[in-house]
């Protein structure tokens, strides 16, 4: 059984936890056109009910205060913040003019995708995988080639042989790269990343990181971006897409990086981002962004011990009442992957999660259309809403072995 929250975190909750309802919120409001029932309890898309820190707060206020909004531009401090937070965090050491702007890391993954990409050509990703990264593909007429991870008595991995023979056969022109990777949760090694790298160095094959969920590092494994493998050996080669939109939940400010390392690669980046006209990001985003790399640490580190909290009694309390479902090891990530096989078949997923269980989750089938009886589950939420979500799936998910 899981220890109760200590007394620190109990507050942290209670100061920072706030109701949705009401306030525009596509997690909670958008239930009934989503789902078709407005009741639900919402543990699907990937945004928290917590309150950012309040320096985030604070300079947001003092900026509106300021009272004008016009053309802005980024100020040395900014870079300052996220440059010292990415090398303090991650011990990633980053050249200021590296980073571009975007308004979110999904745009940036249809922009590269246009970008480093002709239609018709091949984009592979590792499913199952967030699935904006194959609609980024798909609606700009590319095609996509899933190299699928594999899943075993050792939890998701990478298919390395597979990798290497789509890169052989297929003229793959790009890797979306997801990392810590979403839905599974893992944060891939040191080795696993060196691995990748090297077969796209081999076969001439541009890899594109996602690393928005870095800093979540739920258990023992540690992150390791791209840029610092084998002391910053690959950096060349890669480009990276990341905010602090899911650390600090601040999606909806609009304000997202990408890292490219290459010089003749940012020129033509440059070039690319001038015939598009591309808006790099937004004044309220990075002010509040800011605040967050400068002060918003000590938050942070209270809501990661929530997450792993709520990753516990979920883990445990499955595992104690119907030990069949698979709950997979939760590295990184808020997102935590369940296997409902064998209880419950493949078509009626979706009907015992909303109707029976009263939940609007992530469905695996979205990620890859292998993982029918998969769920993700949002833990960046109270704990109340994951001891609710975990105890209703328990108690129907015994009704429907004991049948």
């Amino acid at each position: 059984m899981v220890a109760p929250l200590s007394g620190e975190l109990k507050q942290f909750v209670a100061e920072h936890v706030v109701d949705r309802h009401n306030t525009n919120s596509v997690k909670w409001d958008l239930l009934q056109d989503k789902y078709g029932d407005a009741n639900l309890l919402a543990m699907w898309v990937a945004d928290m009910e917590f309150k950012a820190p309040q320096a985030v707060q604070d300079a947001l206020v003092a900026r509106a205060q300021a009272g004008t909004f016009g053309y802005s531009f980024t100020p040395q401090s900014y870079y300052d913040a996220f440059i010292n937070w990415q090398k303090r965090r991650h011990e990633v050491t980053l050249q200021q003019d590296w980073i571009r702007f975007d308004t979110g890391v999904v745009n940036s993954l249809y922009r590269v995708v246009n970008w480093l990409t002709e239609p018709n050509e091949k984009v592979a990703v590792l499913q199952p995988v967030y699935y904006p990264f194959t609609e980024a593909i798909e609606h700009q007429g590319r095609k996509v080639v899933s190299v699928d991870l594999l899943n075993g008595d050792q939890g998701w991995q990478i298919d390395f042989a597979n990798l290497e023979k789509t890169f052989q056969h297929e003229d793959i022109k790009l890797l979306l790269f997801c990392s810590p990777h979403n839905p599974v949760g893992r944060i891939w090694s040191e080795a696993e990343l060196e691995a990748v790298l090297k077969l796209c160095h081999t076969y001439g094959v541009q890899l594109v990181s996602d690393e928005i969920h870095q800093d979540f590092e739920i258990g023992k494994q540690r992150f390791t971006s791209v840029l610092k493998v084998a002391d910053g050996a690959y950096a060349d080669q890669v480009i990276v897409l990341n905010a602090a939109s899911k650390t600090f939940n601040l999606a909806a400010l609009l304000n997202s990086h990408v890292i490219i390392p290459n010089e003749k690669l940012r020129q033509s980046y440059d070039a690319f981002a001038e015939g598009q006209h591309i808006v790099e990001g937004s004044l309220l985003g990075q002010v509040a962004t800011e605040a967050a790399y400068n002060e918003g640490e000590a938050w942070f580190d209270k809501l990661l011990a929530v997450i792993r909290y709520n990753y516990q009694y979920l883990k445990d309390t499955l595992a104690e009442n119907v030990p069949e479902i698979t709950v997979s090891d939760l590295q990184g990530t808020y997102l935590s992957y369940v296997d409902l096989a064998p209880i419950i078949q493949p078509e009626e997923t979706e009907k015992f999660i909303q109707e029976t269980c009263g939940l609007a989750v992530d469905y695996g089938a979205w990620f890859s259309p292998k993982d029918q009886t998969y769920i993700r589950l949002n833990l960046a939420t109270s704990p109340e809403n994951v001891q609710t979500a975990t105890d209703r799936l328990v108690t129907q998910l015994k009704q429907k072995r004991n049948r």
